[in-house]
């Protein structure tokens, strides 16, 4: 009698955690991860862009933070069950927010480290000297970072801290999303996408490249460099 009282509380029991099981699958509330991002508007000093370049950039910069917000809502509603290698909502919008928040978040700090009409850097400053101890000299710095503008497609050069490496690193993106090193704080954005310069610089990149290096803000870089000092000692 009683290993049949047993049994029947055991079933009984199996039954019940099936049954809330069920309920709570049946009645999922949408995963709340949201996020909303604004666009800053940007003064852009420079007379080397035109200023029919700097208000369609802006806009571009808008439409991206504009797309990654509507994607935020729309994965928070997305069937996470469904999800697929081949093809899903979900996989498809996870690529969506990257292309996205990586657009907007390179846009910002591009416009950010360009225009500065007063541009100067000093020897006894921290990005100077730390430019100069991983690369062998600033000029060989520059060279390289030359070099990344001219090689990447419609994309991005960037100067970089890696926290694995523990050192700054030259670096390019395609696009937004292509080729991005694990370990990357950006300190120095150049946008090389066509739209950046075309319409001032037609073809020649290279002087577009030329004009913005000699406009960089580097207080900005310096700011950066700091943050980027303290978050290196944390993960050492």
């Amino acid at each position: 009698m009683k290993k049949d009282l047993r049994k029947i509380i055991s079933q009984s029991i199996d039954e019940t955690l099936v049954k809330s099981f069920e309920k709570a699958n049946s009645h999922k509330e949408p995963t709340n991860e949201a996020y909303s991002l604004q666009a800053r508007k940007f003064k852009n000093s420079t007379e080397k862009l035109s200023e029919k370049t700097k208000s369609s950039h802006q806009e571009l910069l808008e439409n991206y933070v504009e797309t990654a917000n509507k994607v935020s809502i729309k994965l928070d509603a997305v069937d996470r069950d469904a999800a697929n290698l081949n093809h899903s909502q979900y996989r498809s919008l996870k690529i969506d927010e990257t292309y996205n928040l990586n657009a907007s978040f390179l846009h910002g700090l591009y416009f950010e480290n360009i225009g500065d009409l007063n541009s100067k850097i000093t020897t006894d400053s921290l990005v100077f000297m730390r430019l100069e101890r991983d690369f062998g000299s600033f000029d060989d710095w520059q060279k390289d970072f030359i070099a990344c503008c001219l090689s990447a497609r419609n994309g991005w050069a960037i100067t970089y801290y890696n926290v694995y490496l523990r050192k700054y690193v030259n670096t390019i993106i395609d696009l937004h999303d292509l080729h991005i090193p694990i370990g990357c704080i950006p300190i120095l954005v150049m946008d090389v996408w066509e739209h950046a310069y075309y319409h001032d610089f037609l073809k020649d990149r290279k002087l577009y490249v030329f004009s913005m290096m000699k406009e960089i803000n580097w207080d900005k870089v310096e700011e950066r460099l700091e943050k980027t000092e303290m978050i290196g000692r944390v993960m050492s």
